[in-house]
């Protein structure tokens, strides 16, 4: 069985490898890929490894990138610590999930449950994952405005800012309304062609894009309209070949 974890936690990538050998002594780690630009190079040189460990979030965003830039034909374990709605949402379209901090009887329950599938029924799990990944987008948001409710449509969002654990949907007016979502919900609502999130705080679309220029150390910066007052909204380094992908395609 030839296995690929997909890990930005060192220490994490080493126990679950750690793990693997143990339970599985025939297993071979094809590698442990830190990020989703690595992840993308990877298995875009290499065959597709028997079974993919990923970690949902990397040093340089979400996994689910990765199945936006690459065709994966391989079944997925993802390990998450993501909410109870989004771990249905795992637990139908992939293998199996596994929660943080990863327990060695929730991983051997997982390759059972992995070993115990059909040879036939494999290509399936990783097509699943794939329709989990380029789903339906959301089309609309449900906002309160003054005392009364509106439906926002997804065209007239600029960008959606996290304040103090607070999210604001942000519209190209200007008008800023307070939603339920995380940002971490929100990556798995978008269509990815027309939104990105390019750090922790912001999720933007496309049409929010004003200039983007070089920053210290492989950065971008970036100025957006509306604009945000009072912040460089700048991309890292490790995040800006992903961004300038999504620019282009």
């Amino acid at each position: 069985m030839n296995v690929l974890i997909i890990e930005d936690e060192p220490l994490a990538a080493q126990a679950l490898a750690a793990v693997l050998t143990r339970h599985r002594p025939a297993a071979r780690i094809l590698a442990a890929l830190g990020s989703v630009e690595e992840a993308v190079e990877w298995l875009r040189e290499h065959p597709a490894p028997d079974l993919l460990f990923c970690d949902i979030h990397l040093s340089d965003g979400n996994s689910f990138d990765i199945f936006r830039q690459v065709a994966v034909g391989a079944p997925v374990i993802f390990t998450t610590a993501y909410d109870a709605y989004a771990i249905q949402a795992f637990q139908v379209n992939s293998v199996d999930y596994l929660l943080k901090p990863l327990q060695a009887p929730e991983v051997e329950r997982a390759l059972l449950k992995y070993e115990t599938l059909h040879p036939a029924t494999l290509p399936a799990a990783a097509e699943n994952v794939q329709r989990l990944v380029h789903g339906t987008p959301r089309s609309r948001f449900l906002v309160k405005s003054g005392t009364a409710l509106k439906a926002v449509p997804i065209d007239d969002v600029a960008y959606f800012l996290a304040e103090e654990g607070v999210v604001f949907l942000v519209t190209h007016a200007g008008k800023r309304f307070i939603i339920p979502d995380t940002l971490d919900q929100l990556e798995g609502q978008l269509d990815a062609q027309n939104f990105f999130r390019i750090n922790r705080q912001f999720i933007l679309s496309i049409g929010a894009v004003q200039e983007i220029r070089p920053y210290f150390k492989g950065r971008l910066v970036l100025q957006v309209a509306p604009p945000v007052v009072g912040e460089d909204l700048v991309v890292s380094a490790g995040r800006a070949p992903a961004f300038k992908h999504w620019l282009d395609h």
